[in-house]
């Protein structure tokens, strides 16, 4: 970790640097949503900033759901589209990152943490294993956003449901 970095609130003006180069593009959209619904408190979105290379990490909490095993609004927050940049992994910024954002629900009085992971991400499940994670439910995966061109595109990614009891880290 030579290069200095922060973590921080995501900001309207960096919606487009989450798209990662037009690698999420197809996000865009959702990403937008995602950060209207952070002005009104249903969601907390941080991002890692590097000095020189700019946003290198995000994670998204969502705090209420439909879904009560995920989100419940007071006790349980369910953590989403988690990512470091592929040339940053593996040098501590992911466990930098997901050990901020669990302090900081930790702080609000959020007792879980939730998330799911595609079941053929091996790496993903090793990392949130390591980080006391475990299998508690399967998800089917499905779900659907629209592409920028106004487009649905349905999501099929059947996945494992993990959880996490949150206890506060130095």
């Amino acid at each position: 970790m030579n290069e200095i970095g922060i973590i921080r609130f995501v900001e309207e003006e960096d919606l487009v640097a989450l798209e990662w180069d037009g690698e999420y593009y197809r996000f865009r959209n959702m990403y937008r949503e995602i950060y209207h619904q952070s002005l009104i408190g249903n969601t907390l979105l941080w991002v890692i900033e590097m000095n020189k290379s700019g946003i290198i990490g995000q994670v998204f909490a969502q705090l209420n759901s439909q879904n009560k095993r995920l989100a419940d609004g007071k006790s349980r927050a369910y953590l989403f589209s988690f990512r470091i940049k592929p040339q940053f992994q593996r040098q501590g910024w992911g466990t930098r990152l997901l050990n901020y954002a669990e302090n900081y629900l930790y702080q609000e009085g959020f007792e879980y943490t939730t998330l799911n992971v595609s079941k053929t991400n091996q790496n993903a499940i090793q990392f949130y294993h390591h980080h006391g994670y475990r299998i508690v439910g399967e998800e089917n995966g499905r779900w659907s956003y629209t592409d920028p061109e106004g487009n649905n595109q349905i999501v099929n990614d059947p996945s494992w449901r993990m959880e996490k009891q949150l206890i506060f880290q130095k």
